[in-house]
């Protein structure tokens, strides 16, 4: 098991300068932020393209993984986190192409997972988008088998602001929707979990981790505080709204023991990759780093 961070938070910096730091620092996996070089992605702590991957060759791949190796870094997939069910069919094709290209592209570096949501149209029901799916999927999950990629979907519900309520943007958060995921594409898929959703859905994060430990192929460490008041001036009804607060590892309500407990008895043994989206580490490149550094020095003890 590697200890590691997405470097999605480091948006004006050069994929070597965020792997000298992060290897200065102790970590040892890097998760790449590959969204699209030509920007548009609005979304907090989206957009940051730390990648070529519309120019990727062979060759380059072999270097990027090569100068990366060389600092002691490997790299545990290619992140890219769209919508590829949005409502708009304009904006969905866009998504999937990209989504398309950061699969040959990790298939040119030999980096076997790409994460990314599996996304929702927030107007139908789980149903409705989950039928979309299958037919949008088929395709991709194709390509990614055949360049010995596994696509690998994260579960948060994508619910975060008025924009994204009540349905969300990402269909794949509960037992339920999982089930029919691995039902449907098997091994041919995987799960990017991320434990911070769980606490307020409340979902059982052990129960979770035994049902569906097997089919984990990348973990996100990332924490929530439910702010007690923020939750009873809105009630569950809203959703998380006013009360969900994305936190560093350690200063949450997931008990991280408990999570690493049971990855290690589901037989998990790849990258847990750090996600930075805490509002009290932001601001600053420091406060960036500093954030890493004291989620880095929780969960380290848990690595080995």
């Amino acid at each position: 098991m590697k200890l590691g961070i997405l470097t999605a938070p480091f948006a004006d910096q050069t994929l070597a300068q965020v792997a000298d730091w992060a290897a200065a620092e102790g970590f040892e996996a890097l998760e790449i932020a590959s969204w699209p070089t030509a920007g548009g992605e609005k979304r907090r702590y989206a957009g940051t393209a730390h990648l070529p991957v519309e120019d990727m060759t062979p060759a380059r791949g072999t270097e990027i993984v090569a100068m990366l190796a060389d600092k002691g870094l490997t790299v545990s997939g290619l992140g890219y986190y769209p919508n590829p069910l949005h409502a708009d069919a304009a904006h969905r094709d866009a998504v999937i192409a990209h989504l398309g290209r950061v699969i040959v592209a990790a298939s040119m570096m030999q980096v076997p997972v790409v994460n990314t949501f599996l996304g929702g149209d927030r107007a139908l029901t789980v149903d409705q988008n989950w039928t979309r799916a299958i037919g949008i999927f088929a395709p991709i999950i194709a390509q990614a088998r055949d360049a010995g990629v596994t696509l690998a979907f994260e579960n948060c519900p994508m619910i975060f602001s008025h924009d994204e309520w009540p349905g969300g943007h990402n269909i794949a958060y509960a037992p339920k929707i999982w089930r029919r995921i691995f039902e449907t594409w098997g091994d041919a898929v995987g799960m990017n979990y991320d434990p911070s959703h769980l606490v307020w859905q409340m979902i059982d994060q052990p129960r979770f981790i035994r049902e569906f430990g097997a089919h984990m192929v990348h973990v996100h460490a990332k924490d929530l505080m439910i702010d007690r008041d923020g939750l009873y001036e809105n009630g569950i009804l809203s959703a998380g709204m006013g009360w969900q607060v994305p936190r560093m590892p350690g200063l949450g309500e997931v008990n991280w023991a408990e999570f690493f407990a049971g990855l290690y008895h589901a037989g998990y043994d790849g990258s847990v990759i750090i996600e930075h989206e805490d509002r009290n580490f932001e601001g600053s490149d420091a406060a960036i780093k500093r954030g890493f550094r004291l989620a880095g020095n929780v969960l380290r003890p848990f690595v080995t």
